[in-house]
C-alpha cells in the first residue's frame, strides 16, 4: 500500500498492516477490520486520510480511515476528488491498498453505481460464456483440421 498526501506534501510508503486479506475484502461485514488508523509515527492524526481502491466489481472506492464517510465511483479521479472535497482542507492522505476491498459505510458517491452492479455482473457472466464457447469452437476446428 502507498500513502500519498495530496496538496503541498507527498508521502509514499508501504502500509505495514498485515491483517488485510482477500477473505475480509470479499465480506463487507468484516472489512472494517482492515481499515486500521495509521500509526501516528507515519501520519499525524490531524491530517484526514482516505483509503482509495477498487471493490470486487472493479468500481473505485473512497473511504475515510475513521469510517465516517465513503463512496463508490466510476473513476479513480472521482474517488480522489471526493476525498479532497470531504476533507475540506488543502491536503489529505490517500492510502491505496494493493488488494480489493468493499465499502462498509453508506455510499455518498455516485448513486447510480449501486444500480449498475447487477447488470455489469450479468454482462460479464455472458461475456465469459461467449469466450468459453468461442474457445470450444476454435478447439473443435483445430482438432478437425488436424484430422484432415
Amino acid at each position: 500500500m502507498d500513502v500519498q498526501v495530496t496538496g503541498r506534501i507527498m508521502i509514499a510508503m508501504p502500509l505495514t498492516y498485515s491483517g488485510f486479506s482477500k477473505s475480509r475484502a470479499s465480506n463487507p461485514a468484516n472489512s472494517q477490520t482492515c481499515f486500521q488508523p495509521l500509526d501516528p509515527g507515519i501520519l499525524d492524526a490531524s491530517i484526514p486520510a482516505f483509503f482509495i481502491g477498487r471493490d470486487s466489481d472493479g468500481f473505485w472506492l473512497a473511504r475515510d480511515v475513521k469510517g465516517e464517510i465513503g463512496g463508490i465511483f466510476l473513476f479513480r479521479s472521482s474517488a480522489l476528488a471526493f476525498a479532497r472535497r470531504v476533507s475540506a482542507r488543502a491536503c489529505c492522505a490517500t492510502i491505496f491498498p494493493s488488494e480489493r476491498f468493499e465499502l462498509d459505510v453508506e455510499n455518498h458517491g455516485n448513486p447510480l453505481i449501486v444500480h449498475l452492479k447487477r447488470p455489469l455482473r450479468l454482462a460479464l457472466a455472458g461475456w465469459r460464456r461467449a469466450v468459453a464457447l468461442t474457445r470450444g469452437i476454435v478447439r473443435a476446428i483445430e482438432h478437425r483440421a488436424k484430422g484432415i
